[in-house]
C-alpha cells in the first residue's frame, strides 16, 4: 500500500490592497483553500491582513492565513496577481498600463522562479493587456495564464438585465466580450432567459425592449467602475467575487464557462492578443474559447477592441 503526503490546496496572492484582500475574505469564506499566502511589498499591511482574516477562521471555514514572500508562491496551485496602481479618477484602465507593467517585471519572474507549474491569475487593470505581458515574462503556455477579463463586466450585465425583466440574475444567460474596459462588446444576439431571445421573451410577457432600453443597460455596464470609483474610490467586493469563481472552477475540475482573458488566436481574423471570450475552464486552466455565432456588427466590434488592446501592447516596453 502506497502512501502519498497529501499537500494542502494552497493559494498566493501578490497584492493585498482593496481587491487582494477582498478576494483573500472570500476564498476564505469558500473553503476552496487550506492555505491563503498574502505577498506585498507592504509586508506589514500583508501581516495585518493575516491577522484579521485568520481570526475569522473559527467562524468560517479551517484555513491557514499568513503574509509570506515569494518563496511561499512555491507549491501553490494559483497565484492571483492583484498588485499594482489603482485606477485614479477620469482614469481609463488603459492609462494604467506602462505602469503596471513595470510592476509586472518585478513581480512575474519571481513567481514563476518559485512555482514553474501553477496556473496565474490576473487581476490588475488593464487586465487583458498585463495578462499578455505576464505570459510573456512567465514563459508558461498560455492555457496557465489567465486574467479576469469581463466576468465582472458580464456579471453586471446580467444584473443590470435582472433587474429590468425582473427575474434572477442567475437566470439571464449573456455575455460581455472583447476587452475590460471601454471597447468591450455586448452580445446581443446571443443574450437569452430560459432559452429565449430578448425580443421573444419581451412578446411572451408584454414587455418593452427597444434598442434604447438595452442600449442604456450596456452603458451602465461598461461605465459602471467608473460610477463606483467616484462615489468610494475603488471597485473590490464583485471582482473578488468573480476571482473566487474562477478559482473554484480550476480547482474543482469543472469545465465552466466564463468569460475570462485569454491568449486569443484565429477568432474572427484576431490573433496574439488577450481578450475575453467564454472559455471552458478546468484545472488545467484555459482548456479552450468557445466560437460565438456573432452578428457582423459584433465581430466588427470585437476586432475593433482586439485592434486597441494590440496597439497598446506594441507600445510596451517588456
Amino acid at each position: 500500500m502506497s502512501h502519498q503526503i497529501h499537500q494542502p490546496t494552497r493559494i498566493a496572492i501578490i497584492g493585498a490592497g482593496n481587491v487582494g484582500s477582498s478576494f483573500a475574505y472570500g476564498l476564505l469564506l469558500s473553503g476552496l483553500a487550506s492555505e491563503i499566502v498574502l505577498v506585498d511589498a507592504n509586508h506589514a499591511k500583508a501581516e495585518g491582513e493575516a491577522m484579521d482574516l485568520n481570526h475569522a477562521a473559527p467562524l468560517s471555514k479551517p484555513v491557514r492565513v499568513w503574509a509570506g514572500d515569494y518563496a511561499d508562491c512555491a507549491g501553490a496551485a494559483i497565484t492571483v496577481i492583484t498588485a499594482g496602481s489603482a485606477q485614479r479618477p477620469g482614469e481609463t484602465r488603459l492609462d494604467l498600463v506602462q505602469r503596471n507593467a513595470d510592476v509586472f517585471h518585478q513581480i512575474v519572474p519571481r513567481v514563476v522562479q518559485n512555482n514553474p507549474q501553477g496556473i496565474l491569475l490576473i487581476a490588475t487593470n488593464p487586465v487583458d493587456v498585463l495578462s499578455y505581458v505576464a505570459w510573456k515574462l512567465s514563459g508558461l503556455p498560455a492555457a496557465r495564464v489567465i486574467g479576469s477579463g469581463t466576468i465582472l463586466d458580464t456579471a453586471r450585465f446580467r444584473f443590470l438585465l435582472s433587474q429590468r425583466f425582473d427575474v434572477d440574475p442567475r437566470s439571464v444567460h449573456a455575455y460581455i466580450i472583447g476587452e475590460h474596459g471601454d471597447s468591450e462588446v455586448p452580445v446581443w444576439s446571443l443574450a437569452n432567459i430560459a432559452g429565449m431571445r430578448l425580443p421573444v421573451y419581451c412578446r411572451q410577457n408584454n414587455m418593452t425592449c427597444g434598442f434604447d432600453d438595452l442600449e442604456d443597460i450596456f452603458h451602465q455596464t461598461r461605465d459602471a467602475a467608473y460610477e463606483i470609483i467616484q462615489r468610494k474610490g475603488a471597485t473590490y467586493y464583485a471582482i473578488a467575487s468573480g476571482l473566487v469563481r474562477i478559482v473554484e472552477a480550476i480547482l474543482r475540475d469543472e469545465g465552466a464557462v466564463l468569460s475570462v482573458s485569454t491568449l486569443i488566436n484565429g477568432y474572427y481574423g484576431i490573433d496574439d492578443v488577450y481578450l475575453s471570450i467564454p472559455s471552458i475552464v478546468d484545472r488545467a486552466g484555459v482548456e479552450r474559447n468557445i466560437y460565438l455565432e456573432l452578428s457582423e456588427e459584433e465581430v466588427a466590434s470585437l476586432q475593433d477592441s482586439a485592434h486597441i488592446l494590440k496597439g497598446f501592447i506594441a507600445q510596451l516596453n517588456f
